[in-house]
């Protein structure tokens, strides 16, 4: 099968789908730094700038992916909805579909597009499929099931052929591993820039990677290591944790846009979820339907939902289509972290103590163990990484 990447960014969709035996023919993607990278990971594809130039897509082409801008969706975005001047570009999508019709459409997005203006961006987008007599089904993965990094994402699945989209992307159920391990015996992910409102805390695990500003300013997570050390991980370990190789962005950084990279890693799609992807396209499961249940009593959107050409359905299914076994986090990060720095920590406490969280016992202790550390020692850089590596 033969694919062409709308809105590609670094490729995330495209690796993960390549991976699994598909082929990609073409690749369309406006952000100079991300095709940089494009140009040096898939150097025989053929690679548009605009999608809003796109006369066409490949005839021997059969399957479409596209992640389209998230922007106008994110909760932490510009939540101006489906309509918004970057997320509106997937109209692109069926303009493109009307001229070559394909026979799958895969679609990635933020979660946050199921309540956003009670679900709008998800009703334009299955009414839009509907009428081209697109059968569809969707569903949230979480990133946790392939590797440790909490990241919830929609991928959509539409069809006019006779295989069921629900076998694609509907058969697989895992239960998660999600124990509670001690701050002793793990390391923990945060969000160092939050503390009010929320944390993004992560057991084992770091929370969702953020792409940082698009003047190159990273927004890394914190990850407090079980030796009590806090850190940030490196760029290589980010890209990891993404499921990309080791320096998978840095012709970016050849360019003149090493600042960027942490963007380029944070608006990507994770490899192992196209993949996993991929691999169910070429080889489809059975879907049961005992999993239907009724959507027209539903107030908002699901979690998951399908529609068999009748009639649309909610699905009774969860985020982890599978659940890989894997290294725990602290063993998994192979580069060393920067350390939170005392002003990060000093302003991350001051919030916390002003915030109503319940934080785990202990944990505000260690934070303060830290930044008692990091303004008393003037090279911690090494040793508190290496200690927690060991």
């Amino acid at each position: 099968m033969k694919t062409v990447g709308l809105f590609a960014g670094i490729g995330g969709l495209e690796a993960g789908l390549q991976s699994s035996g598909l082929e990609t023919s073409l690749l369309c993607e406006i952000w100079g730094p991300a095709k940089t990278v494009l140009n040096a990971r898939f150097p025989d594809t053929d690679l548009h700038d605009d999608v809003e130039t796109l006369a066409s897509l490949p005839a021997d082409a059969e399957v479409l992916v596209a992640g389209f801008p998230c922007q106008d969706l994110s909760q932490a975005g510009r939540t101006a909805g489906i309509s918004g001047k970057r997320s509106g570009l997937v109209g692109h999508v069926f303009r493109l579909l009307d001229r070559d019709r394909k026979k799958w459409v895969v679609l990635e997005n933020v979660p946050f597009m199921l309540q956003l203006d009670s679900g709008s961006a998800m009703r334009t987008l299955v009414e839009e499929f509907e009428v081209r007599g697109y059968r569809w089904a969707y569903r949230i993965v979480n990133s946790l099931s392939f590797l440790p990094q909490r990241r919830e994402r929609v991928i959509f699945v539409a069809t006019n052929t006779d295989t069921d989209p629900a076998d694609i992307l509907l058969s697989d159920d895992a239960a998660p591993d999600l124990g509670v391990e001690p701050l002793s015996a793990a390391a923990h992910g945060f969000y160092w820039t939050e503390g009010i409102r929320g944390l993004g805390w992560a057991e084992n695990a770091i929370p969702t990677l953020k792409n940082g500003s698009t003047v190159g300013i990273a927004s890394p997570p914190a990850i407090l290591l079980p030796n009590g050390a806090v850190v940030t991980p490196e760029i290589r370990d980010a890209e990891r944790l993404q499921g990309f190789d080791v320096d998978w962005t840095l012709p970016a950084e050849g360019a003149g846009k090493a600042s960027l990279r942490w963007s380029l890693v944070g608006n990507a799609v994770t490899v192992p979820v196209a993949k996993w992807l991929g691999a169910s396209l070429l080889r489809p499961g059975q879907y049961e339907t005992d999993r239907d249940r009724s959507f027209e009593e539903l107030r908002r959107w699901p979690r998951a939902a399908r529609s068999d050409g009748k009639k649309r359905h909610c699905v009774d299914i969860g985020s982890y289509p599978v659940w890989q076994e894997r290294e725990p986090l602290h063993a998994f990060l192979q580069f060393p972290g920067k350390p939170l720095s005392a002003r990060a920590t000093r302003g991350f406490l001051s919030r916390a103590a002003r915030a109503k969280l319940r934080f785990a016992p202990g944990f505000l202790d260690l934070l303060r163990t830290h930044l008692s550390h990091m303004e008393t020692k003037s090279d911690t850089n090494a040793p508190a990484f290496a200690v927690a590596a060991e």
